[in-house]
């Protein structure tokens, strides 16, 4: 017999809690279930769950926005994206174009999809145009792509990438001074296809009890006992509270084809920097499907600001973990889904879009860290 959400909170309730525990999630998915479901006003006040680099959209560098936008403006093309990063706005005067969206109203061919198939049935359906995907996402999205293109894509099919992984920014986080959590949720999804052995880290290294977790309240408060069961007893380990779908090793398949389309390197993260071997590039044996050589590049560097958020926008200390949504300066003032700041606001996968729908409208004044 399955065990209850409310069942779970009983026995989180019943641990010999210290004053103050802090638990990281790591994934957009899990933030909203998290809001949705109402689990931070249902969980002990010496509970406090922190959202972290959960967010692919978010994190997605300025520049590659602004290279996607300037291709769709000045080449005859088709450009096509998740739809979130159609919405994220970047850092130019508010007279100039500073979206993908507004590219769009202005005349550019760009397209939101949901995933690589249509991107492969709008190239074979425009072979006389060419067409050109801008893939930001982590692994879980990251590797459809590469599935496509190890199948074979269209000839007039190139990529734009923007993939990250996730563990690196944790990891940074955790080398850093002060990492801000005392257990870590891992997300289910990623670890369906990279496997769960890629958050050993956090237990072998750190000593941070961790746990990986599916999306409903269930299986996030089973994960949330168990690492604060761990601390209890003080006796850490990884532990998969998603085995219905996680298994030991990950999906082989979709590993293989991101080895052989992909490699790693080094990459900006918006608002955070560059991250050793935390980004994924297409191997040299692509490169008539590598948009970044096919094209000319657009980069101005008068313009560009690596790294940086709008003014104002505390984006990046909430995807670090360092401060709530609400305690951005902007936050609900400036900044709303309506007319987003931030790309925090944006996606359906940032923590402010999330705890604002949510009905999160006060603002807060403590951090987090």
């Amino acid at each position: 017999m399955s065990v209850t959400a409310r069942q779970w909170l009983e026995r989180i309730r019943a641990l010999d809690l210290p004053d103050k525990v802090r638990i990281m999630n790591v994934c957009g998915g899990h933030e909203r279930s998290i809001t949705q479901a109402g689990l931070r006003s249902a969980l002990p006040s010496s509970i406090e769950l922190i959202p972290g680099p959960g967010c692919p959209v978010c994190v997605c560098p300025e520049e590659d926005v602004y290279q996607a936008m300037q291709l769709a403006l000045r080449e005859d093309l088709i450009l096509v994206a998740f739809g979130d990063m159609l919405r994220v706005p970047v850092n130019l005067p508010k007279r100039e174009i500073r979206s993908l969206e507004q590219a769009r109203a202005a005349g550019a061919d760009v397209r939101p999809i949901a995933s690589p198939t249509e991107a492969t049935r709008i190239a074979r359906d425009n072979p006389d145009r060419a067409v050109v995907f801008f893939a930001a996402g982590f692994e879980t999205t990251t590797a459809p792509v590469a599935a496509m293109l190890a199948e074979g894509a269209p000839d007039n099919l190139s990529v734009l990438l923007s993939g990250r992984l996730t563990w690196p920014a944790v990891a940074m986080l955790l080398d850093s001074e002060e990492a801000g959590f005392q257990a870590l949720i891992a997300p289910g999804h990623v670890s369906t296809v990279m496997g769960p052995e890629e958050w050993e880290f956090v237990v072998r290294d750190h000593n941070i009890p961790a746990a990986v977790a599916g999306f409903t309240p269930e299986s996030l408060l089973a994960a949330m006992y168990s690492t604060l069961r761990q601390l209890q007893d003080d006796r850490r380990f990884l532990d998969n509270c998603y085995p219905e779908v996680v298994r030991p090793g990950g999906n082989r398949s979709a590993q293989r084809c991101m080895a052989e389309t992909l490699e790693v390197t080094a990459a900006n993260w918006r608002g955070v920097g560059v991250i050793p071997a935390s980004g994924y590039a297409l191997r040299s044996h692509l490169a008539a499907h590598n948009a970044r050589t096919l094209f000319p590049s657009y980069e101005d560097p008068e313009r560009k600001r690596i790294g940086q958020m709008p003014a104002g926008c505390d984006c990046s200390r909430v995807v670090l973990g360092k401060i709530y949504p609400n305690q951005c300066k902007l936050y609900g003032l400036a900044c709303t889904p309506r007319s987003p700041i931030g790309p925090c606001m944006v996606s359906d996968e940032g923590a402010c879009r999330i705890w604002w729908a949510g009905g999160v409208r006060d603002r807060a004044d403590t951090e987090v860290a």
